[in-house]
């Protein structure tokens, strides 16, 4: 039996009243309340943010010093590197710096860690390189701050380190206090840090590294206008670290997907041609589904110094071969992760523990997260995806809401040569032997209830048909850009009777309806990529004979409850009001 909880958000607020003040309609208060946006402030930067409201670098603890510091690397040539992370935000972070870097003057070049022979962040090994090769200061981006050890080592070599990152500090606990561990660079710019006054807590990597050039132009009296052709990277890196689409990071990426649509960018023009999509209508869906996994595919099965070669590009026939490069190795990345995630599901129906500990040997260790993620969708089930590699057992886990990842990893830390991560999200390493006691341990300790395991759906509002209109429709863009913790908003009719079904796609994977309303008004519904799941739940509550009766278009007895997102569909010239459907009952 297909089951499924649907709760509808219960926050409380006089939407009326919001409404009048703001020119919206209550419903789009009462999203806008669904999110935690509160307070005239926090309201007035979610529904007109502009670029004049974002902060001020100079409000980062450490930025005057890396200003200071860089500023006079710069004018006495010294060898400056750049080492990135390997991933989207990483890619886009050192773009921006050696753009930026190169547009001062800078002597500089960048280097990306290999993901499978350097791992994450700088190392002792790319310390010692770059010693080597003369450089004077390393500038790190959306690494560093958990290099205590390495940052020792690169000050041992006499070279000056400056770190730009945003991730959490570690910390040891000294009793019941956190003892913070920060690295002893010449410069720390990092907003986790408790002594950092800057406000926006969820600025990706980019950002942070889109600041500090900020501030650097700044201190150079050059116009702002110059720095702000980056933010359309740090929109892209925004939307794919999947950080918050919260206060700042709203503008950046509201603001930034204009820039883009407008881009003379080479590179990105190329990557955004070769994957088919309409600039014009660029959104966050395409940064976040195509052109972002085009971008993390190089760091995942071959090198992410392809991807920054692409933004960096001057020649457009290069720039063509390049992104074609980065779309065919995203196509074998998709290949790799249907493969690999169909075996994990059918190793993962026959499980019954609550915690899922998948071992995969031959899976590429750099898709075990997206595999991990795939399967935890599929059966709500906090999911570890292990895989195989020369010298241990690796892997990536995702988890659910109600299951502390780390936490629970921090129990059973014997048992990792290394692990890290947080609430929903974990990278480890292991011996193979360790693998089933693993599995056995975390089932053991686990908590989880037979009614934890059951999917939620959260609504944000019942809205009947006859709400749906295309001005409604039109308000709803206020909202925008979706992402993370500014979620597109979904809300539930009762009672549509089913006046037909039918199935479209290429491979059967979407259905359409007509509905009609107990007032009587109609209107189509669609639904994606949802064919068994449709077809589970109705022949459960209404029988295989009704829905075949609705296929062929004939008078039946279901009557269903959505849960939808009303769009407007464009066809042939002509406009239509539909739901596109997520959930029925």
């Amino acid at each position: 039996m297909h089951k499924e909880k649907w709760r509808i958000r219960a926050k409380k607020a006089d939407f009326f009243e919001i409404g009048k003040k703001y020119n919206i309609s209550p419903i789009i208060a009462r999203i806008i309340r669904n999110r935690d946006v509160v307070g005239d402030d926090n309201i007035n930067m979610y529904l007109n943010g502009t670029l004049d409201m974002m902060h001020s670098p100079w409000l980062f603890k450490d930025m005057d010093k890396a200003v200071d510091l860089l500023s006079i690397k710069i004018i006495q040539n010294n060898k400056i590197r750049i080492i990135c992370d390997y991933d989207i935000d990483g890619i886009c972070s050192g773009y921006i710096l050696l753009d930026a870097f190169r547009f001062l003057g800078a002597d500089v070049d960048v280097v990306v860690p290999h993901r499978i022979e350097d791992g994450y962040g700088i190392n002792e090994q790319l310390i010692e390189k770059a010693y080597e090769d003369g450089i004077d200061t390393i500038v790190t981006c959306d690494n560093g701050i958990a290099a205590y050890n390495a940052i020792e080592f690169a000050k041992s070599k006499g070279i000056s380190v400056v770190i730009t990152d945003h991730h959490e500090v570690p910390f040891e606990m000294d009793g019941n206090t956190k003892r913070y561990i920060i690295p002893n660079a010449d410069a720390v710019i990092d907003h986790k840090q408790t002594d950092c006054s800057y406000p926006c807590k969820d600025l990706c990597g980019a950002m942070v590294a889109f600041k500090l050039v900020e501030a650097l132009f700044e201190n150079r009296g050059i116009g702002k206008n110059t720095v702000m052709k980056y933010l359309q990277f740090g929109a892209v890196a925004t939307i794919g670290d999947v950080v918050p689409l919260v206060e700042e990071n709203r503008v950046i990426v509201k603001y930034g997907l204009q820039m883009l649509r407008k881009s003379d960018n080479i590179g990105i023009n190329a990557l955004i041609s070769q994957c088919n999509i309409n600039k014009e209508l660029l959104n966050s869906y395409h940064i976040g589904f195509i052109i972002g996994p085009c971008l993390n595919a190089s760091g995942r099965l071959d090198t992410a110094k392809k991807a920054i070669n692409l933004l960096m590009s001057t020649d457009a026939e290069k720039a063509n071969l390049l992104a074609c490069e980065l779309k065919k190795l995203n196509d074998e990345r998709k290949t790799l992760t249907e493969r690999a995630t169909e075996k994990a599901k059918l190793i993962a129906k026959d499980m019954n523990e609550k915690v899922l500990v998948i071992y995969l040997e031959d899976c590429h260790e750099s898709i075990a997260g997206i595999v991990a993620g795939r399967i935890r969708e599929t059966f709500n089930k906090p999911t570890l995806v292990l895989t195989k590699t020369e010298n241990c057992v690796k892997g990536s886990g995702r988890s659910t809401e109600n299951y502390d990842m780390f936490e629970e990893m921090s129990k059973v830390k014997d048992l990792f040569l290394k692990f890290g991560g947080h609430k929903m999200a974990a990278g480890l390493s292991l011996e193979e032997k360790n693998v089933d006691e693993l599995r056995r341990r975390l089932n053991e300790l686990c908590s989880l209830t037979d009614e934890d395991l059951v999917p939620v759906v959260w609504i944000d509002t019942e809205l009947p048909v006859d709400y749906i209109t295309y001005d409604f429709i039109e308000q709803l863009s206020v909202v925008e850009p979706f992402g993370m913790g500014n979620e597109k908003p979904v809300f539930a009719a009762r009672n549509l009777k089913v006046l037909s079904m039918a199935l479209f796609g290429k491979e059967g994977n979407v259905f359409k309806f007509k509905l009609e309303a107990e007032g009587g008004t109609r209107i189509e519904g669609i639904c994606f990529n949802k064919t068994q799941y449709v077809v589970n739940v109705i022949n459960e509550k209404f029988g295989n004979d009704e829905l075949k009766k609705a296929m062929r278009g004939l008078d039946n007895d279901i009557v269903l409850n959505v849960v939808y997102y009303p769009s407007i569909n464009e066809y042939n010239g002509m406009k239509s009001l539909q739901m596109v459907i997520n959930h029925i009952a």
